[in-house]
Formats: C-alpha cells, sequence, structure tokens
C-alpha cells in the first residue's frame, strides 16, 4: 500500500468515525450537561493518548516554543471549541449539525488567507467563498420573527464550534510543532479537557459521572474512536496534506451522520439545508478546485487497483 492510498483510507476512516459521533452526542445529552460531557469525551482520549505517548515515544513531553504553541492551539480551539457543538446539538438534529460540519473548510480558507503567509486567493477562489457563504445562510436561516428561537441559537453555536476548529488547524500547521503526533493530541485533549471542566464549573453544572449504560457507551466512543483513534488521523493528515486538504474530510461525515441520523432517530433534513450543503460544497470546489483534483485521481487509482 503506497501513501496515497494510505490517506485515501485514513479520509474514509475519520468521516466514518465522525459521523457516528453527532449519533453519540444525542443520546449522551439525554442525560449529561453539555460542557460537561465534552470534558469527558476529551478525558477520556487524554488519558489514552498520553498514556500510549509515554510507553512507546522517547520524547512525548512538548519542550519547543512550536509544540508548546500547538498543544495550546489545539486545546483552546481544535478540543474546547467543540463544547460549542454539544451546546447546540441540544436543539439541533444532529444530521443538521454535522452538516453545519462542512462549513469547516470554508472557514479554514478564511482563517489561512489572515494567518499564512503562503496562502492566496484569487478571483475565482473568492466566488468559491462568497458561494459558501450563501449556502451559510441557508443551513442557518434565522427567522426574523423569532431571531433567539432555539433551533437559530443552537446553529449559531455551530457555527462558533465550526470557526473554533478551523482556526485550531491553522494554528498547528502555523506553529510547525516537532512534537510526535500522538504525545501533540494527547496533550491538546488534556488543554481542552482542564478548559472545559473549568466552563463548566463557572456555568454552574452539576457534576455527575454517567450513570445510564447509553451515557456511558456514549462518553466511551467518543472518547476512544470519536476522538483518541480519530484525532491521531486528523493530526497524521494534517501534517502530510495540510489543513486546507485535511479539511475535505468535513464533505464525507455529513453523509454518515444524516444517514444514520434518520435511520436511527428519525431526524428530517430540510430541503433548504441540503441546498446550503451543496452551495458551501461547491464553493469549495471553486476554491479547492486542484487538491480535490489530486486526491479524486487518488481514489480512482485506489479503485483500479482494487478491481485487478
Amino acid at each position: 500500500m503506497n501513501d496515497r492510498t494510505a490517506t485515501i483510507g485514513l479520509f474514509a476512516s475519520l468521516a466514518v468515525l465522525w459521523g457516528f459521533s453527532f449519533l453519540a452526542i444525542s443520546v449522551g445529552l439525554e442525560s449529561l450537561a453539555p460542557v460537561l460531557f465534552a470534558a469527558f469525551r476529551y478525558d477520556v482520549a487524554a488519558v489514552l493518548l498520553l498514556g500510549y505517548a509515554f510507553v512507546r515515544d522517547t520524547a512525548p513531553w512538548p519542550t519547543d516554543r512550536a509544540s508548546a504553541s500547538a498543544v495550546l492551539a489545539g486545546g483552546l480551539f481544535l478540543v474546547a471549541a467543540n463544547a460549542f457543538l454539544f451546546v447546540g446539538q441540544q436543539t439541533v438534529p444532529s444530521g443538521v449539525a454535522a452538516i453545519m460540519q462542512s462549513l469547516v473548510p470554508i472557514a479554514t480558507s478564511l482563517w489561512a488567507l489572515a494567518l499564512l503567509p503562503e496562502e492566496r486567493v484569487s478571483a475565482r477562489g473568492a466566488v468559491g467563498i462568497a458561494l459558501g457563504l450563501v449556502g451559510v445562510g441557508l443551513i442557518v436561516r434565522p427567522d426574523p420573527a423569532n431571531l433567539l428561537g432555539d433551533d437559530v441559537i443552537g446553529r449559531l453555536f455551530i457555527l462558533l464550534q465550526v470557526a473554533g476548529v478551523a482556526l485550531g488547524g491553522v494554528l498547528i500547521q502555523r506553529a510547525r510543532p516537532t512534537l510526535e503526533r500522538t504525545a501533540l493530541t494527547g496533550w491538546s485533549m488534556l488543554v481542552g479537557a482542564l478548559v472545559l471542566h473549568g466552563v463548566s464549573a463557572g456555568l454552574g453544572e452539576p457534576f455527575a459521572l454517567p450513570r445510564t449504560p447509553a451515557a456511558a457507551g456514549a462518553v466511551a466512543y467518543l472518547g476512544v474512536f470519536a476522538t483518541a483513534i480519530a484525532f491521531v488521523i486528523y493530526f497524521t493528515l494534517l501534517e502530510v496534506r495540510g489543513a486546507l486538504e485535511t479539511s475535505l474530510v468535513a464533505y464525507l461525515v455529513p453523509v454518515v451522520a444524516t444517514v444514520v441520523g434518520v435511520a436511527v432517530l428519525g431526524e428530517s433534513i430540510t430541503a433548504f439545508t441540503v441546498l446550503g450543503f451543496v452551495l458551501v460544497f461547491a464553493g469549495f470546489v471553486v476554491l479547492k478546485r486542484r487538491a480535490i483534483a489530486d486526491l479524486a485521481g487518488d481514489t480512482r487509482r485506489f479503485v483500479a487497483r482494487a478491481d485487478d
């Protein structure tokens, strides 16, 4: 298996792991406070990843400034910002929440333009960003008569999560850390978990461990599979493909999550939401057409080899 084939496999695995996470969040929110639930997710992941890093690695500590900066950026933005997803998903269906993750590539592009000197936008790229922003409007669709409705507020919280995750990915790429990716992921999870526990306490959420099999299963799935394993895959892709191309996975996750949400939770997705997703996807195709063409070529070669 060559590097390109392995990359395709990593993209697909990450899409499935994160796609099922929206179902797990919906299940866990039935009995757990949202920010505390998010903190538990990263507690589990931090213990697993740091334990593995200290057993396997000879230098698991972030000893240089670049690695420390990456850990801080990952903890505050890539990890802790996900609490907004848990808060938002209290009123937003899991399928819609997943579709909103398709905004990550557009947000990543905007952050990259501001923070990465090598990134530039052409006139065609500006059209792509504009299409994506129109898609955002169709997905959120605030009702002028009820701007403070729970559903609208929930979607705005998820937009904050999208912006935070996108910023975290770009800041890590900008920092160029030397720390091995498993340790980097683990320390980021630990920082994020500590921040979330502090926020949870500050909000007055009652501290309670998962007491039902469903809640315990949701925390276990999110911590082990959708976080510990998935973020190692994410950091691997971030290292070899960069923040913009890694964010392409955001277009595979909603497909998995929407199918699962409809089949298991009986959710429904409106035509406006689907149209918004299509426009966001079209915008990113225009913005990063070369990267997508390269990935599509990798996929065709993979299928051709599988048929031989």
